[in-house]
């Protein structure tokens, strides 16, 4: 019966794309051939599977316009059984492509009619295509030739042709002179399991995994790299068989305890665990590897049930389950892949509710010069291990090993949640805005005899933009009793606030959950059973259904794309700092930015993650890029010195680094007032120090400050020197220079008064008229 379902499902997609391929191209509405142009097979087939043609002909049209809505193909690539899905690309064996979605094979087919156009086949023939590569960030398909599939235990690449469907344009690329081709993992992935291959390449695949050879997917990506990762491990495969040989090196004896660090305060790990509001009360530790159990002290004097095991100091502990568990800088001293892989899955295993992962990445080489290279890590001067990650390394190893969609918290700093509606939520409380509950106007006498009830309300209105539903609210049986509904007590509360400002509120969390939610389609965007109830009454509330709030941040999404847009969006924006193709704002005021621009950084920030102690975040309004940038002294010092920077380019999700800690000449920052809100605690502060810069004239000429010694130089030419946040005139300076610089310090505050007067009569000549909206929360159904 099974094989009688699958042979009508594998009927129907061919006629459907037989029908779809007879469509005129990119037409709007298309028209297909009349039925007694078909052949007689055809027609029977319809008849039998569909009854009429012209419902054969509906779905043929149906399927063809969908290919061009966005999200289509990625939908249906991540929806088939078979083929090999990464976050940005979807790969299926030839001999698979009839088992696709017709949708797919449509999309292929007019691929292979646009290459059939551009060229006249000189350069190669997408028959000899092995595997088929349909793209996710851009709308291109790929035909990859691999040779030697099928008796390659890990085939080169040798040649590729990929086609822009929207342009038309092919590019080739052969890879047969290469020295260092890429190569495949995992075969039995891109067929199907009648593949004559299969087996033998899913058992070779299973032992691969089981010796942690596939963990480290940056690395094996191509031949020479794959080759050397096997030599580092004593591996050889041989007819798709892994043979496993004794390494004699001489190396020192690792010593895995002395990696264990003695901790007089928490680990940072666990702190931002803290910080993070994984521990309530109730919450149970558990610290694998914990070393000399530093942490597990601090936990238990936070009044946490805390416990721990490590193999060396505490080795006859037991392991026990616990809603945190952490497993702190363990996996970057174990030398071994199998045994790192296993750690990682025991301490997964005890987790109930979250799990802290931490690793050393690697921000320059300095500490990798000069020592002795083993496995895929070093031999330390202590006769220790060490592994560094890089970022994205480490997140994609957490992933593939866990089978898990991991979080970033900081550098080397990962939570992996095992309730995926804990995870969700959590997300999403990190993009939610803090927003203040709007001011009481007027004490209107309703208001002040029931002020104490509304209190409630009024934080969860400011806290979550809607009204609650039924058991949201604890005081809700006493508002109900006394109002009769949530939204009569509401309207008490607008008698002495501002609806306005609560109109605000409601606006800023829709932009929140947009930006969630659009920044979900990275991963498995969950399904609406998959979230949090109280998110769940948000979306409803503000969206009306989860599919509108889904199409509206797929919408917002895709606008990223346009990078005139991102340009226009931090040319305009209020806030932040412009400088030449930059946009420079603090880590504060991100929140309030416009909502694409929060989404732009939070396509770095959801995959790499946000660098914990990151003061700027810098737009780069000319190419898509990321920056964190780590002032320490930002408060502090009048012009803070750059300690430290991360770069995400979003095209390939690619990071690097850059460490100024020994720089003699570093960056500073210029205009602190400009980079963050007037709330800003010390906003006042910056705003005097650069108003005094700007009357001095030292801010005239910015390209040629922007360097600490360059800066000095500055203000010893202008006789000047800085002292907390205030400008003071050097002493001991010729007295002539002196009158000039003071001279043309009075000139330039005239002409500031000047312009401030007139910039304030052009405002009060706008005039005062007062928008009003309506109360829109009350619009909301109880």
């Amino acid at each position: 019966m099974e094989d009688e379902d699958n042979f009508q499902e594998k009927r129907c997609s061919e006629l459907l794309l037989y029908l779809a391929l007879n469509i005129e191209d990119f037409q709007i509405l298309p028209k297909i051939k009349l039925e007694t142009d078909l052949p007689q097979t055809i027609i029977d087939g319809i008849r039998k599977y569909f009854l009429t043609y012209q419902s054969a002909c509906e779905y043929a049209n149906q399927i063809f316009l969908e290919i061009y809505q966005s999200g289509a193909i990625k939908k249906y690539c991540q929806q088939s059984k078979i083929g090999k899905k990464l976050p940005t690309a979807f790969y299926i064996h030839i001999s698979a492509l009839a088992q696709l979605h017709p949708l797919l094979q449509l999309y292929e087919n007019l691929a292979h009619r646009l290459y059939l156009k551009a060229t006249s086949q000189q350069k190669a023939d997408a028959k000899t295509t092995t595997l088929i590569k349909f793209n996710f960030d851009k709308p291109t398909i790929s035909y990859l030739h691999y040779p030697d599939f099928d008796t390659d235990p890990h085939p080169a690449l040798k040649t590729s042709i990929s086609i822009n469907m929207n342009s038309g344009k092919v590019e080739y690329r052969n890879y047969q002179n290469s020295k260092n081709p890429p190569v495949l993992h995992r075969k039995e992935t891109f067929v199907n399991t009648d593949y004559p291959h299969y087996k033998k390449f899913a058992q070779l695949t299973s032992a691969e995994v089981k010796l942690g050879l596939l963990d480290n997917t940056r690395l094996i990506g191509t031949r020479q790299g794959w080759f050397t990762h096997l030599k580092n491990h004593g591996i050889e495969i041989k007819d798709h068989h892994v043979i496993q040989h004794t390494i004699e090196i001489p190396i020192p004896k690792i010593e895995r305890h002395k990696a264990a660090i003695v901790r007089k305060k928490i680990s940072k790990p666990v702190r931002l665990g803290l910080e993070a509001n994984l521990f309530t009360e109730g919450t149970t530790f558990f610290d694998y590897g914990c070393g000399h159990g530093g942490d597990i002290k601090h936990i238990a004097q936070k009044g946490y049930q805390s416990a721990g095991w490590d193999p060396y100091y505490s080795p006859n502990n037991t392991c026990i389950s616990a809603d945190v568990v952490n497993l702190g800088y363990v996996i970057n001293v174990i030398e071994s892949l199998a045994e790192r892989r296993e750690a990682l899955i025991k301490a997964w295993g005890l987790t109930k509710q979250v799990l802290i992962v931490s690793a050393m990445v690697l921000i320059n080489d300095e500490k990798t010069k000069n020592k002795l290279a083993y496995g895929d890590g070093i031999i330390t001067s202590r006769n220790t291990f060490q592994k560094y990650y890089e970022q994205e390394e480490l997140k994609s190893y957490i992933d593939q090993v866990l089978n898990v969609d991991s979080i970033p918290i900081d550098l080397g700093i990962f939570l992996v949640f095992k309730d995926e509606k804990q995870g969700q939520n959590f997300r999403a409380s990190r993009l939610k805005t803090r927003l203040s509950t709007p001011r009481i106007n007027c004490k209107n006498q309703q208001f002040v005899d029931y002020e104490e009830q509304l209190i409630p309300l009024m934080n969860f209105m400011s806290d979550r933009g809607r009204l609650p539903v039924r058991g949201e609210i604890a005081e809700e049986a006493d508002l109900i009793a006394e109002f009769g509904s949530f939204r009569r007590a509401f309207r008490v509360i607008l008698q002495a606030t501002d609806s306005v400002e609560w109109e605000q509120i409601t606006d800023k969390r829709r932009q929140d959950l947009l930006v969630y939610l659009a920044l979900t389609k990275f991963g498995n965007r969950p399904k609406l059973s998959q979230l949090a109830a109280v998110v769940k009454n948000d979306i409803k509330a503000l969206f009306g259904s989860y599919k509108q709030a889904c199409t509206l941040a797929d919408l917002m999404l895709f606008s990223l794309g346009n990078s005139e847009l991102i340009n226009k969006c931090c040319q305009n924006s209020s806030i932040g700092y412009k400088i030449s193709n930059s946009l420079l704002v603090h880590v504060s005021a991100v929140a309030k930015l416009d909502p694409l621009l929060r989404l732009y950084e939070g396509c770095a920030n959801r995959t790499i993650g946000r660098l914990n102690e990151a003061t700027i975040i810098k737009f780069n309004t000319k190419l898509p890029i990321i920056s964190y940038l780590f002032y320490p002294d930002f408060d502090t010092e009048a012009h803070p010195v750059l300690h430290t920077s991360m770069n995400i380019d979003l095209r390939d999700l690619s990071v690097s680094y850059q460490s100024y800690t020994n720089e003699y000449n570093p960056p500073i920052l210029h205009r602190k007032d400009a980079l963050v809100t007037p709330d800003y605690p010390d906003y006042e502060k910056f705003a005097k120090l650069t108003q005094q810069e700007e009357d001095r004239g030292l801010l005239n000429d910015l390209k040629n400050i922007q360097n600490r010694i360059s800066w000095l130089k500055c203000l010893e030419e202008n006789c000047t020197e800085i002292k907390g946040h205030r400008v003071y005139w050097r002493t001991n300076v010729d007295p002539y220079r002196l009158k000039i610089l003071k001279s043309a310090d009075a000139t330039r505050k005239r002409e500031r008064k000047k312009t401030t007067i007139a910039r304030s009569a052009r405002e009060q000549g706008i005039g005062n008229g007062k928008r009003t909206f309506g109360a829109e929360t009350l619009r909301q159904q109880d």
